[in-house]
C-alpha cells in the first residue's frame, strides 16, 4: 500500500496529468468516485477502490487524496485537456447555473458582448483563448473558450458565487485543500454583485439576475404615494415594481405585503412578484414577466 505522504491532492493530480483541476473533479464526479455531501466532496465506494482516501491537515482540515500511479489509468489518460467549451459544457462544472447565465456573467466580466448576432468575443476575451464561432444552423454568433477557462481565478470565483456553490480559497498550490473544506456560514451573507446589501438569498439571486441582465435596478423603492410603502426592486426603465415572497413570510410582514399589493392595484402600478420556489427558473419569471411590460432582457 502506498505511503500516505506519496499521495497526491486532486489539485496535484490534476498539474501532473496537464489537465485544469475543476475538469478532474468533474472528471471523478462523472466516474462515481467521489460526490457532493454538503459544501464538500466524498469518496464513494469505487473511489475508495480506486486508492482514494483522506489527508487531514490543521490548516485545510480534511481532504481527498490519491495514489499517484492513479495518473496511468486509462480513464484518466482518456481525459483530453485541449478540448474547447462553450457556455453551456461550462454547465458541466457549475450545475446550478444555465448556460445564459454563464454567458451573462463572462459578459459581465468583459469577456464578450450580447448583440443581435448573438454572444461577439471581446478584446480581453481573446487574451484569454476566447475564439468566436458562428452556428451552422442558425448563423448565430457564440464564444468557445480553452479549457483551462474553468481554474482562471477570477472567472471560478465570479461562477461560484453565483451558483452558491461556496468554495475555500487556495492558499498554497502544494496545500491546496482540493476545494473539500467546508466554508463558514458567513460567506455566504446576502451582497449582490452590484454591491446591494440584501435581506434574503432570494433577494440576492433576483438582484444578480437583473444585474446581469444590464437592467439599472433601485432596491427598496419608495412607491409614488404618500404613504411609505416599499417595494423590493424597481425599475425606471418600463416602470416595473418587483417584490419577493418567501417560503414563510412572517405574519407581521404578511399584511404589509398584502397592502403594498392591493396599493399596485389601485393605482394601476406595473409589478412582478417572485415566490420561494421560483429561484431556480427566474429567466422564466422574470424574463417572461418584463416582456409583458415592453422590456428584452
Amino acid at each position: 500500500m502506498e505511503p500516505d505522504d506519496n499521495k497526491l491532492s486532486t489539485t496535484a493530480l490534476a498539474r501532473k496529468l496537464n489537465i485544469p483541476t475543476q475538469q478532474l473533479f468533474a472528471t471523478f464526479k462523472d466516474y462515481g468516485w467521489i460526490e457532493r455531501a454538503g459544501e464538500s466532496w466524498a469518496l464513494t465506494p469505487k473511489g475508495e477502490f480506486e486508492g482514494g482516501n483522506y489527508q487531514t491537515s490543521r490548516r485545510f482540515g480534511r481532504y481527498i487524496v490519491w495514489p499517484q500511479r492513479l495518473d496511468h489509468h486509462p480513464l484518466l489518460a482518456a481525459i483530453e485537456s485541449n478540448q474547447r467549451i462553450t457556455a453551456a459544457s461550462m454547465c458541466r462544472y457549475y450545475p446550478l447555473l444555465h448556460a445564459r447565465q454563464i454567458n451573462r456573467a463572462l459578459a459581465e466580466l468583459g469577456l464578450q458582448h450580447h448583440s443581435i448576432l448573438g454572444w461577439e468575443l471581446t478584446a480581453l476575451g481573446r487574451t484569454l483563448g476566447g475564439q468566436q464561432q458562428e452556428s451552422k444552423n442558425s448563423g448565430a454568433f457564440y464564444v468557445t473558450w480553452p479549457h483551462e477557462i474553468i481554474d482562471n481565478p477570477v472567472i471560478h470565483r465570479e461562477l461560484t458565487r453565483q451558483s452558491d456553490q461556496i468554495q475555500p480559497a487556495v492558499a498554497s498550490d502544494e496545500l491546496a485543500p482540493d476545494m473539500f473544506a467546508s466554508s463558514s456560514k458567513e460567506s455566504l451573507a446576502c451582497n449582490g454583485i452590484d454591491g446591494h446589501k440584501l435581506r434574503s438569498p432570494l433577494e440576492t439571486r433576483v438582484c444578480n439576475w437583473l444585474y446581469l441582465a444590464q437592467l439599472a435596478h433601485a432596491y427598496q423603492r419608495a412607491l409614488p404615494i404618500e404613504e411609505l410603502i416599499y417595494a423590493d426592486f424597481y425599475i425606471p426603465e418600463g416602470n416595473v415594481y418587483i417584490d419577493c415572497w418567501e417560503a414563510d413570510v412572517p405574519a407581521q410582514e404578511l399584511s404589509g405585503k398584502l397592502h403594498k399589493r392591493e396599493m399596485y392595484r389601485e393605482l394601476d402600478l406595473r409589478s412582478l412578484e417572485v415566490n420561494a420556489g421560483d429561484v431556480d427558473r427566474l429567466d422564466e419569471v422574470l424574463g417572461r414577466g418584463l416582456l409583458t411590460f415592453g422590456i428584452r432582457c
